[in-house]
């Protein structure tokens, strides 16, 4: 919690089954901390076992003033109007982050022993809006060869913004009793995705509620 300086830590395959494609991660929690083990380096250690390089993003959230930025988080989730404005003041900011590293990891692609045309982009929760914004805001340096918002929260403003003509795939993932209710974002993302023409995943389990990794 409390990330003023984004970073972004390379988790690579062996040599011997890497198959040249990689995947910027962004954790979820809410733009007040970041899940970085269960929805970060457990997945970037997940893809490694399948010849896959992973770079796992902290990116900028909002300030904690205690230790326990869980708790702030509850508290803010029961006060809407004050948590939209802390978010929207820092959402921008995570945005750019996703984007930066898109660029960076691109640009430092020979260097990993990486594809530069198969670098994908995944995120949980806040994280999925932060893919979901790079999906959405890139340009030909950052743009995601695919993305992954898993369980994501996508804002009314973000559902407006005008989808790419050469808008990446989407794999979609969320779970009907998200307690949350942050389903049908997922569900309304993928329709809007098949109404432009785009190409896209969607899965939608019964039960798995919201934050399982």
């Amino acid at each position: 919690y409390n990330v003023a300086q984004p970073t972004i830590t390379a988790y690579l395959p062996e040599k011997s089954i890497a198959s040249g494609v990689s995947v910027v991660i962004a954790p979820g929690g809410g733009f007040f901390a970041l899940s970085i083990n269960s929805e970060g380096v457990e997945v970037a250690k997940w893809l490694n076992a399948k010849g896959i390089a992973a770079f796992v993003l902290k990116y900028r959230l909002i300030h904690s003033a205690t230790d326990d930025p869980a708790k702030e988080f509850a508290e803010a989730m029961g006060n809407p109007v004050k948590y939209k404005e802390a978010a929207d003041a820092v959402v921008p900011m995570a945005i750019a982050d996703g984007l930066q590293a898109m660029k960076y990891v691109r640009e430092h692609a020979t260097e990993f022993g990486i594809d530069p045309k198969k670098i994908g982009f995944m995120g949980f929760s806040a994280g999925g809006s932060v893919t979901m914004g790079v999906t959405l805001n890139y340009n030909k340096e950052s743009r995601p060869d695919f993305s992954a918002p898993v369980y994501a929260f996508i804002s009314e403003e973000m559902s407006k913004i005008k989808i790419p003509d050469d808008a990446p795939p989407l794999f979609i993932c969320a779970a009907s009793d998200d307690q949350l209710k942050l389903g049908p974002h997922s569900s309304n993302l993928y329709n809007s995705w098949i109404a432009a023409g785009k190409t896209a995943e969607l899965h939608m389990y019964v039960k798995g509620g919201h934050g399982y990794g």
